[in-house]
């Protein structure tokens, strides 16, 4: 009787190991986030281990005392591997691997095989693939021992083991020509966004930890149909999509890749043409998951992100998405409603919704309106019936207010783009 062989690629198996060198909890929601990110990569979480010190170790990031611990844990637990909770040096990779003779990874390692999994797009591939060998360049030297016991899974995705071999001078290549193949898609890009300028259409950015929604809420109030799952960056590649308010007015929504505490350089500057979106929008909606205890962090991470790729002086809409769950999650712990005032004081206006069950979302339609009327200049005039023209220029790129027909001409009032409103008060 023939034999039979198990194809399916092995379970990976990890020991998570986090040096924590401050006080309280950080490095424990830090490693429970790895934990996430690790299970959405394909791997089961069977150990994690934390340990104190002043700084993390130069050549080893663990101690040797709790490099010996992980050790013994990795034999006891047939566990394939061990993730840390940073990035590591190539000469901490290198010399870790040596002292506990398994696979070892960071965390920019295991995002970086998301994204190369989620990436679908030609512009997504390319970021990613682009952040890939800037963040293998580095590490060629480090890596090439571990080379023959890498096999299947985690931080092997994308580029993969023929790439990792190449010498430094053909990854420098392949960059550079990736980044030529970027600078065409943001050219694009750039007529793209020219033609919206053009068009007078108001756009508005979809932010925030990933997560919190954002695919969700996009899909709920346009149809969009993207997926959106409860992983850690279910989706990668932008989403723009047009959105009618209730007044009939239009805007744009693009939705965002989310972030994340310790975001990987090399991955903000790959995917800087992306989050170009959310710099040259009119608005910013930050979507918060406010029944995360770890809320109040997640807006900093955020709003220090936003802040390093220059998106300042927009106006922000802080959207306090999945609030049914801090309902439950109150009424569980016996507290009240009054205990359900989530607050973000950077933001213009914020906005307590339920993108699952549609709480909420007339408030945020409305708070839309607002600002797309702030932007605008009131027109009042009575266009001669030899102008109707202008007429169907402020219904497709103003609000129409008032259409009246008089023995005069045309009575119109209406709500316009500032920089249109000196040519049509012009006769």
């Amino acid at each position: 009787m023939a034999e039979l062989y198990d194809l399916r690629e092995m379970e990976e198996r990890v020991v998570l190991a986090a040096v924590s060198t401050q006080e309280g909890e950080t490095a424990a929601a830090s490693l429970d986030e790895l934990e996430e990110l690790a299970r959405t990569a394909g791997a089961v979480c069977v150990a994690k281990v934390i340990q104190n010190r002043e700084s993390i170790h130069p050549g080893t990031y663990l101690g040797k005392g709790k490099i010996d611990e992980v050790k013994e844990l990795v034999w006891e637990l047939g566990a394939t591997g061990v993730i840390c909770d940073d990035e590591l040096s190539p000469a901490q990779l290198k010399n870790l691997e040596e002292a506990l003779d398994t696979k070892v990874m960071d965390r920019t390692m295991v995002i970086l095989d998301i994204f190369a999994s989620r990436a679908h797009t030609r512009e997504g591939k390319i970021q990613v693939e682009l952040a890939q060998l800037r963040y293998r360049a580095a590490r060629l030297v480090g890596m090439r021992a571990s080379l023959s016991r890498l096999g299947g899974g985690i931080g092997t995705r994308g580029p993969g083991e023929k790439k990792l071999e190449m010498d430094r001078r053909l990854i420098h290549q392949r960059i550079g020509q990736l980044k030529g193949e970027l600078e065409e898609v943001k050219r694009h890009r750039e007529v793209t966004r020219q033609q919206r300028e053009k068009n007078h259409t108001i756009t508005a950015a979809i932010v925030g930890y990933t997560n919190a929604g954002k695919s969700t809420l996009l899909n709920r109030l346009t149809g969009a149909g993207i997926l959106a799952e409860d992983k850690l960056f279910a989706t990668l590649d932008p989403t723009t999509r047009s959105f009618t308010l209730p007044d009939g007015q239009q805007i744009l929504l693009t939705d965002t890749v989310g972030f994340i505490r310790k975001l990987p350089h090399h991955l903000i500057e790959a995917f800087r043409s992306t989050l170009e979106e959310a710099r040259y929008s009119d608005i910013i909606l930050h979507v918060v998951d406010c029944s995360n205890p770890q809320m109040d962090m997640q807006m900093h991470v955020v709003r220090e992100t936003l802040r390093e790729l220059e998106i300042v002086d927009k106006t922000v809409v802080t959207v306090f998405n999945k609030i049914d769950r801090r309902r439950e999650q109150l009424e569980a712990g016996g507290q009240g409603e009054t205990a359900l005032v989530p607050r973000d004081f950077s933001s213009d206006y914020q906005v307590k919704i339920s993108a699952r069950t549609g709480e909420g979302l007339q408030e945020l339609g409305e708070i839309l309106e607002t600002i797309i009327r702030s932007r605008r200049v009131l027109l009042r005039k009575i266009y001669p019936y030899s102008q109707a023209g202008r007429i169907q220029t402020i219904r497709r790129y103003g609000q129409l207010l008032k259409e009246e027909y008089g023995e005069d001409g045309i009575h119109v009032e209406a709500y316009v783009p500032a920089e249109l409103f000196g040519e049509l008060w012009k006769s």
